[in-house]
C-alpha cells in the first residue's frame, strides 16, 4: 500500500511537469501493486485521474493558461465517446472470450490491451519532435477533422483502460492547434478531467465495491505529486524527462505483455 501511494506521488509528479504519461501508469499501479481486480482498477484510475487532473485544470483557469476554445474541440468528441464507451461498449464483452481452443478471461484481455496501449504511449514520448500524435495525424483533411478524430481516439482509449489520454492529447495540442507547451498542459489537465470524470457516469454501480481508503489515498498523493511538478516544471528540462519516462513505460509494457501471455499459455 505504502509503495502504491509513493508510486501515486511520482503519477502526479509527471503531469504536473509535463501534462502526460503518468496516467497511463495508473492500472499498472492499481493491479500489480495494490492488488485491484484489473476490471475495477480502470474505474479507479478514471475516478483518481479525474480528481487530480480536475485540481490542475483550476489551477490553469487560476493562472489563465487553458484555451477553452480548443478544449471543447477536442474534449466534447472525447467525452462523449468515453461516455459510449463504458456505458455501452465495455458491458458486451464476455468474462470469458474464446479463440478457438485458447479461453481468454476479460481481465487478461484488458491488461494485453492496456500494455499495447503502454506501448504506443512510450513511442509517442521517446519520440520527441515527431511525436505519435503527428504521425497519426498526417496526410488530408483540415484541422477541425483531424482534431475531432484524435479526440475520437483519445475517448476510446481513455474508455477501454482508464487513461487519460494525455500522451496524445498534448503534441496534438502543441501539433495541431499550436499552443505553447504550458497552455497545453493545462488545457490537457481539464479535458483529462472531464473525460475521466464524465466516464464515470457508466460505471456509477460500481461504487459500492470501491475500497475508499486505497482510492482516497492514491488519489490525494497524487494530487501532492501533481504541485510537486508544477513547483519544478519551470526548473526540469520537460521534454529529457519525458523520453525517460518513455523508455520506463516501454519496458514496462514490454513485461505486462508477457506476464499476461502467459497466463494464456
Amino acid at each position: 500500500m505504502i509503495a502504491g501511494f509513493l508510486l501515486a506521488i511520482f503519477i502526479g509528479l509527471t503531469l504536473g511537469l509535463i501534462g502526460s504519461g503518468g496516467t497511463i501508469l495508473t492500472v499498472p499501479i492499481f493491479v500489480y501493486v495494490m492488488g485491484v481486480d484489473p476490471v475495477l482498477a480502470t474505474t479507479y484510475a478514471l475516478f483518481a485521474v479525474g480528481v487530480t487532473s480536475v485540481v490542475g485544470a483550476v489551477r490553469g483557469f487560476a493562472t489563465r493558461e487553458i484555451d477553452i476554445k480548443q478544449a471543447c474541440r477536442f474534449g466534447i468528441p472525447s467525452l462523449l465517446t468515453v461516455y459510449l464507451t463504458r456505458t455501452f461498449l465495455l458491458p458486451l464483452v464476455p468474462e470469458t472470450i474464446h479463440f478457438g481452443s485458447f479461453e481468454i478471461h476479460q481481465s487478461v484481455l484488458l491488461m494485453i490491451f492496456f500494455a499495447l496501449i503502454m506501448f504506443a504511449a512510450a513511442i509517442s514520448m521517446i519520440v520527441n519532435d515527431t511525436s505519435l500524435a503527428e504521425y497519426t495525424m498526417k496526410g488530408e483533411g483540415s484541422s477541425s477533422v483531424k482534431t475531432t478524430a484524435l479526440g475520437v481516439a483519445v475517448g476510446l482509449i481513455t474508455g477501454i483502460v482508464g487513461a487519460g489520454g494525455g500522451f496524445l492529447i498534448v503534441p496534438a495540442l502543441l501539433s495541431l492547434l499550436k499552443l505553447p507547451l504550458r497552455k497545453a498542459v493545462s488545457t490537457s489537465l481539464l479535458i483529462i478531467s472531464v473525460n475521466s470524470l464524465f466516464g464515470m457516469l457508466g460505471d456509477v454501480e460500481k461504487g459500492k465495491d470501491f475500497d475508499w481508503f486505497v482510492l482516497g489515498g492514491y488519489t490525494f498523493f497524487a494530487i501532492i505529486g501533481m504541485f510537486v511538478g508544477f513547483l519544478f516544471s519551470k526548473k526540469i528540462d520537460g521534454s529529457v524527462l519525458k523520453s525517460v519516462f518513455g523508455y520506463l513505460i516501454l519496458c514496462l509494457s514490454i513485461y505486462i505483455l508477457f506476464k499476461e501471455l502467459f497466463l494464456i499459455v
